[in-house]
């Protein structure tokens, strides 16, 4: 996968004054463009997105530098005005477009990627591999931005938001493995870019052939494989940990890769005021 993932860092290189089809290079690598990109965010914390912007800005301001007419320097770099780059410009250097061209700075550069392998994996992670038929998530779901570090407070305000009883039902409907209460992230930008909206569930995994109740949001899940991490500690730190493991050591090591659909997290034990747990993190995959 580092092989992979410097190969999509030169080819965005070479095309940085072209619309990027990340699709065509992954295709080559035979691999998919959401692993790639997933990988890729949550190896360098930053989305390949917002990577390539900043070094497209990083290369305009030489050309501003330069000498070289704004207008030519924005069509460029992919924008349709001199204002709407300009706006770009400013949001990676902190300074406009005539600053630079003026006083030369200051600039912030964002400099070639490149991926280089460390030894990691002296601590064995905690992974089973299960295959699982079609079942459905039913719960309550709320639209709330993604947080890479720490607790979320959009989602805790939409648990706090659900009365009591609504809880116990839950876990009474649930009937498959993930089992009990979950939390349930769908719809997750491609690129993980923090700040991106995401639709988090708080529901229950139910087999094929329950009945459905009414009142409550629907995720379809197709039958496939999962990985399943377990991890004991710190909540939620721990939990946020093995994601990031799951990127720079297990991902790397293993025959498989991430495939669309959601990821599901079960708690499996907890303290009682939640400061520790055990916890199941539910990540779809498939064979590399």
């Amino acid at each position: 996968m580092i092989g992979d993932l410097n190969q999509l860092v030169d080819y965005a290189e070479t095309h940085l004054s072209e619309k990027l089809d990340v699709s065509v290079v992954a295709s080559r690598m035979g691999t998919t463009e959401y692993h790639l990109r997933r990988m890729f965010s949550s190896l360098v914390g930053m989305s390949l997105t917002e990577y390539v912007r900043r070094r497209r800005m990083t290369l305009a301001a030489a050309d501003i530098v330069d000498g070289q007419p704004l207008l030519d320097v924005a069509v460029k770099y992919g924008y349709g005005s001199t204002e709407a780059f300009g706006r770009a410009f400013q949001a990676v250097h902190g300074v406009t477009p005539a600053d630079v061209r003026r006083s030369g700075g200051p600039l912030s550069s964002q400099q070639k990627l490149r991926f280089r392998l460390t030894i990691e994996g002296k601590i064995p992670m905690d992974t089973r591999i299960v295959d699982r038929p079609v079942f459905t998530l039913e719960g309550h779901s709320a639209r709330v931005p993604l947080i890479h570090n720490g607790v979320n407070p959009h989602i805790q305000s939409h648990i706090a938001s659900l009365p009591t009883e609504e809880h116990a039902r839950l876990k009474s409907l649930s009937n498959t493995d993930p089992s009990g209460l979950l939390q349930i992230s769908a719809d997750v930008d491609q690129d993980y870019a923090e700040g991106s909206e995401l639709t988090y569930m708080h529901g229950v995994a139910l087999d094929e052939s329950s009945q459905r109740p009414e009142d409550l949001d629907l995720i379809e899940v197709p039958a496939g494989h999962w990985a399943v991490f377990t991890a004991s500690g710190p909540y939620p730190s721990v939990l946020q940990s093995v994601w990031a493991s799951t990127a720079n050591e297990w991902f790397p090591s293993n025959p498989w890769r991430l495939r669309p659909g959601p990821s599901i997290v079960a708690v499996i034990d907890r303290a009682e005021d939640f400061s520790t747990a055990t916890t199941e993190l539910w990540l779809p995959v498939e064979k590399a």
